[in-house]
């Protein structure tokens, strides 16, 4: 009975419901940033067919029979945005969270991440991998809302951080008895090469399309000690070559400078947060080809909550130095051409809220072009998938904003217009019927 809700919603995920509009939709764009890294068009039309972009003509061209008409005509358009890194299912108010967190059960935590999905989905993001969480919670979203059954983005979840035992994903600072109940139901804890394939192995059985793993202490786990290196090399590279083997991209938590250089080195694909990078990491991440994956609203938001007395006082030295330290670092690797990815650490800084990422990108040194790019073209090669573009046989995931964000990135935090895979979820800012009518 424990996951009854979850049950249900993979049965009601199995219906189909309209989750696509009847017939071709046309959008008349004021402007279009169709392909971001190159300059935008001027007017243009839009039209999709089944979820698709069908064709983009230059102009305001008339809709055939039967075409739905959407008038974007005073709006800016560009490809929906995708989140490198949230965690759907996490409550972003941490004193909440830590009160009510005891009582909680998998159908509390379905419903929470439920309207995360729905807050995310409406700021304009259209896609986001989920970098840990219960993995089947997420899963079960993943799939009700693919099905049409709830509202959200396409999700590509991670299942649950790969930990070594007493790490930043495992176990800490609960008594006894709670150590051991909640370590008996984890698949996640591993120590030993052997162990940590184990461990990734179980999240992909449970549905994980990319693996994540702690390589570094963590700002939120109250015992595991500062934010150094807590798996060994062999560790890192038993994860990374599984998780390659079973055909799925490996990221790494990391703070530290010996964690990410390990980690790098082992092979890794992108590495999360990266709050100590050096001109030798910097080095390390061009010669393996490695993203970073900066998520800089993170390490103010934590140092936010632990400053207010909203996180155990264990996370405040630590917030307090990866806050420090992660602007530099991340301006660094702008500056030395690490490749960047975007991505929020949604979970921790609000959900919904995952735009005001962009204006710390260009304090860090990127351009506006070089930020929203990041955030589709970038993210969606880095996920093999048709998305990021507007483009013939891309899927249909577009949004519209009132002003220009190559002049203006904050334009981004006000998203009026949103579809996904063309179905139309947002417009003129107001929250649209679904299914649609």
């Amino acid at each position: 009975m424990k996951r009854a809700i979850l049950s249900a919603a993979i049965l009601l995920a199995t219906t189909p419901l309209a989750a696509q509009p009847v017939g071709p939709t046309y959008i008349h764009a004021g402007q279009l940033l169709d392909q971001p890294g190159k300059a935008p068009r001027g007017q243009s039309t839009i039209i999709v067919r089944d979820g698709k972009i069908a064709e983009v003509r230059d102009g305001f061209a008339a809709p055939e029979a039967g075409a739905r008409l959407v008038d974007l005509k005073s709006q800016f358009v560009l490809p929906g945005l995708i989140d490198m890194h949230v965690h759907i299912s996490s409550d972003d108010n941490l004193l909440r969270s830590r009160l009510e967190g005891p009582g909680r059960d998998v159908e509390d935590v379905f419903v929470i991440a439920q309207g995360n999905a729905r807050r995310t989905l409406e700021a304009g993001f259209t896609t986001v991998r989920d970098l840990g969480g219960d993995g089947r919670t997420t899963t079960s979203l993943r799939d009700a809302i693919n099905n049409g059954a709830i509202v959200g983005p396409t999700i590509i979840p991670a299942g649950t951080m790969v930990s070594v035992t007493g790490g930043h994903g495992g176990v800490n600072g609960l008594n006894r008895a709670y150590t051991d109940a909640v370590a008996a139901g984890r698949n996640n804890i591993c120590d030993g090469p052997d162990g940590c394939a184990s461990a990734v192995r179980a999240q992909i059985s449970v549905g994980a399309e990319v693996i994540k793993f702690a390589a570094t202490g963590g700002v939120r786990s109250n015992v595991a000690g500062g934010l150094g290196k807590q798996m060994t090399d062999a560790e890192m590279k038993s994860i990374v070559d599984t998780g390659h083997s079973f055909g799925r991209k490996v990221t790494a938590h990391a703070h530290g400078k010996e964690g990410i250089d390990a980690a790098l080195r082992a092979g890794v694909d992108s590495i999360e947060h990266g709050s100590f990078i050096d001109d030798e990491t910097v080095k390390l991440f061009k010669a393996e080809g490695a993203a970073l994956v900066p998520t800089a609203v993170a390490p103010i938001a934590a140092l936010a909550q632990a400053r207010r007395g909203d996180a155990p006082a264990p996370q405040l030295a630590k917030a307090e130095e990866a806050g420090i330290a992660h602007a530099n670092s991340f301006a660094r690797a702008v500056k030395g051409g690490v490749r960047i990815l975007f991505g929020t650490d949604s979970g921790v800084a609000p959900h919904g809220d995952n735009a005001k990422e962009f204006a710390l990108m260009i304090k860090a040194g990127m351009t506006p072009m070089h930020a929203i790019k990041a955030a589709t073209i970038d993210n969606a090669d880095e996920l093999g998938r048709p998305l990021g573009a507007i483009l013939p046989g891309r899927d249909a995931d577009i949004i519209a904003l009132d002003g220009n964000p190559l002049n203006d990135v904050t334009f981004l935090e006000k998203v009026d217009f949103v579809m996904r895979q063309g179905v139309v979820h947002k417009l003129g800012g107001k929250r649209q019927p679904f299914p649609p009518q």
